[in-house]
């Protein structure tokens, strides 16, 4: 067995590959309940090795990796050295994991430990996990090993790298440095700013392009609108949450105006910023992916690296670009280099064949009914249980009814969505339920977009392209004739960003949607993450707690299904506590 690791970095994470398969995949912030959490994932290893000891372990990181540039730009900036320190001591971390691993239990001294470079991970992650024999692949992110893109050709279990881009240029940290100009300060928000963007205007697209441009397969910062590379950002990965200084410099702000107070009300400059960085970033990757197609000639493309995710831009690239095939890693963050670093340690350095094809994302904890049935009793909940068919015939009524509900089935979802097993959902037919959503449910941005869940049959239906997507990683028009059916997953620019749901992948929810068409003409729901300002729920207890303690009408956990009405009194309990607690 082969341990795959994110670790000492922000969305850790831990994969486990069995004789080529990918087994579990957990991210740490699922378990400890801190978003993105940063550290060494240990509660997610020991889940994914399930008692087992791992023959090799690989880690996500290469501390050798771009040494001797890292240690010349170290020594010309004697003023970085401070921060370069926190640095250090990240790296020394990652040199000593296999000690660290072997004190909490994991791995012997018989264990091979691997490092495989940041950009191999996300290499890996894509292409392994796809259905081509062979693709171009490139991954896009911030930066890791001092690295921000990286692109090659990946033909059956091996990978030819053929170009990168080298810190101090960066799209990733082109595209964070707005979002924090915007008062997303937070680790990880960039997918609010690419929300805002639908309601804006890009007047500010000829100023932005004086930021970044891209030239062949190169990023070129204007390095005047940045600090990274002249002071250093400050950066927390020890564990906990992951802290990340602001990165732009004062000219950013004499350019675009000053930072947006965190919380402060969204006005239409903000919108029209967020539009013309968009428009920017839009233009920058498709310059690289037509690079790339320009040096491969594949039809076929495999995404992974953080601006991967930009699911605008994914829904353009059959427009915007020669391919013809895209496999976009779902967990293309970089909790995905779990996967990838086992998946290159399997195929890479063993030079085993490739067997295995990633159609879902289930690879996380599982609850059997006993076990639910057990939390509910103990909690003294009023609830049925219900034969499948009378679970989907009644969870498809209470939906077209318009009542929202938790939805917890099967294993839990591995990556940053919510994919039919740990969601809550809603009719795409009501105009106030995004609103509504919003409001009762998410406490959130009003601007934030809900995204439909679609059986793959039905696809051409509504969206004007009809490409697979199953793991919500592009953003499709909706047809116009549509769009007024399925306002509540409408975004304000005419898309949405869409899960295809096949019916032997997820089953039971397949039959859900199909009976909620049955019912309504519809077979769409609103689906969202299991949360409310947390990482999505993983245990029956925590999808427990967060039904009672928000305004969800039912609880349709496993065999289960749970009423808010009758269960008022244990409602009232935990939203006064929850209230209580910050004080």
């Amino acid at each position: 067995m082969i341990l795959g690791l994110n670790a000492y970095h922000g969305d850790s994470a831990a994969a486990a590959v069995d004789n080529g398969q990918l087994v579990s995949a957990v991210e740490e912030e699922r378990l400890n309940r801190i978003k993105h959490w940063a550290g060494l994932p240990l509660l997610s290893a020991k889940l994914c090795l399930n008692g087992a000891q791992p023959g090799h372990i690989a880690v996500s990181r290469d501390p050798k990796a771009n040494f001797s540039t890292k240690l010349l730009r170290a020594i010309a900036r004697p003023g970085t050295w401070r921060r370069l320190a926190s640095r250090f001591e990240n790296s020394l971390r990652i040199n000593r994991i296999a000690e660290d691993l072997r004190a909490n239990g994991i791995g012997t001294q018989r264990t091979k430990l691997h490092f495989v470079e940041h950009h191999h991970a996300h290499l890996a992650s894509a292409l392994f996990c796809s259905p081509f024999e062979e693709a171009a692949i490139i991954s896009i992110d911030g930066f890791g090993d001092f690295s921000s893109v990286m692109w090659g050709v990946g033909r059956g279990s091996q990978i030819e790298v053929q170009g990168a881009v080298h810190y101090p240029h960066s799209l990733g940290l082109f595209y964070t440095a707005f979002t924090q100009l915007l008062g997303f300060s937070k680790y990880g928000d960039e997918y609010k700013m690419m929300g805002l963007s639908a309601y804006g205007e890009p007047r500010f697209a000829r100023k932005v392009r004086d930021v970044v441009r891209v030239e062949e397969d190169q990023v070129r910062l204007n390095l005047d609108y940045f600090i990274h590379h002249t002071d250093g950002v400050e950066m927390t990965w020890a564990g906990g949450e992951p802290l990340l200084g602001p990165v732009y410099s004062k000219k950013m702000i004499e350019v675009f105006g000053s930072p947006r107070a965190q919380f402060s009300e969204f006005e239409t400059q903000h919108a029209d910023l967020a539009s013309s960085v968009q428009l920017v970033l839009e233009e920058c990757y498709f310059g690289i992916l037509n690079a790339v197609y320009k040096r491969t000639r594949s039809k076929k493309i495999c995404l992974a690296g953080g601006v991967a995710l930009n699911c605008v831009a994914n829904g353009m690239i059959f427009d915007r670009t020669p391919f013809e095939d895209v496999y976009i890693q779902p967990a293309a963050h970089d909790a995905g280099t779990s996967i990838g670093s086992a998946l290159y340690v399997w195929h890479q350095v063993l030079n085993r064949p490739r067997t295995f094809e990633m159609r879902h994302v289930y690879f996380g904890p599982e609850f059997s009914d006993a076990e639910i049935e057990s939390q509910l009793c103990g909690a003294n909940l009023c609830y049925e249980r219900l034969a499948e068919d009378q679970l989907i015939n009644r969870t498809a009524s209470d939906l077209a009814e318009g009542k929202i509900i938790g939805w917890f089935q099967g294993r839990a979802e591995f990556g940053p969505r919510a994919l039919g097993n740990r969601s809550i959902l809603a009719d795409p037919r009501r105009k106030d339920m995004k609103d509504t959503l919003n409001a009762r449910i998410k406490f959130r941005e009003p601007f934030r977009p809900f995204c439909p869940s679609i059986l793959t049959e039905a696809t051409s239906d509504y969206f004007q392209t009809d490409y697979p997507s199953p793991f919500m990683a592009a953003a499709y028009k909706i047809k116009p004739a549509q769009r007024e059916r399925i306002p509540a997953v409408t975004h304000n620019d005419g898309t949405a960003r869409l899960q295809t749901v096949e019916r032997e992948v997820n089953p039971r929810y397949w039959k859900l949607l199909n009976r909620f068409g049955e019912l309504t003409g519809v077979p769409i729901l609103v689906n969202t993450s299991f949360n409310e300002n947390e990482p999505i729920v993983n245990t029956p207890g925590e999808a427990l707690d967060c039904f009672l303690r928000t305004k969800m009408d039912c609880l349709v956990i496993g065999s289960f299904l749970l009423e808010k009405t009758t269960n008022l009194k244990h409602s009232e309990q935990r939203r006064s506590h929850a209230i209580a607690a910050p004080a």
